[in-house]
């Protein structure tokens, strides 16, 4: 049996990561979705997410409880180590993740694939500000972050996710489960 492929989904604040990531999860019953370790409030909103303190994710950090682990925006995120396991079970998972942690995710998982979502700016704006998680002036900060560049060597499959959704995953879908039958 071969490994499972680390599928990371990437994009700016708002642009519809984890939206994206629970209906292709849906619509592939075979693939798992990691569930991510933050240090932030439990009654955040958005994804499904183990809040935890500052404090404690330092000890599972040194602890090696994370697979991958980055700092964003004031917080801390970690992908559990668990993933390695189901992935050498030969399941895909896939990954909220930020750019800046894909050159680790490249060295750690060979078979990586990136989804890499876009979206216009005015759609990225309306979205933040029905998130309703900061005030006019944090969005703006999200906003104007550039992404750094992609580490040579991926597989990329990028998809504008500022239409329907169902587009987006229909594209997901075709990019990493060609043969259909593949992905259940």
């Amino acid at each position: 049996m071969s490994p499972g492929r680390l599928i990371a989904v990437v994009g700016p604040s708002g642009v519809g990561k984890d939206s994206l990531i629970v209906a292709i999860v849906a619509a592939c019953p075979g693939l798992c979705r990691a569930r991510r370790v933050i240090t932030r409030q439990p009654d955040a909103g958005g994804e499904d997410f183990e809040a935890i303190r500052e404090a404690e994710f330092a000890r599972r950090r040194a602890a090696g409880d994370f697979v991958l682990w980055w700092a964003a925006h004031g917080l801390h995120y970690g992908i559990p180590a668990a993933t390695r396991q189901v992935l050498a079970g030969g399941r895909d998972v896939i990954a909220n993740l930020s750019r800046g942690v894909l050159a680790d995710a490249q060295m750690a998982f060979p078979r990586l694939h990136v989804l890499s979502l876009t979206a216009p700016p005015e759609v990225l704006a309306q979205r933040l500000g029905a998130r309703g998680r900061e005030d006019a002036a944090g969005r703006a900060r999200r906003l104007s972050r550039s992404a750094p560049p992609m580490p040579p060597g991926l597989a990329v499959t990028e998809i504008d996710n500022g239409g329907a959704l169902s587009d987006s995953v229909a594209a997901a879908i075709a990019a990493l489960y060609p043969d259909a039958d593949a992905a259940r």
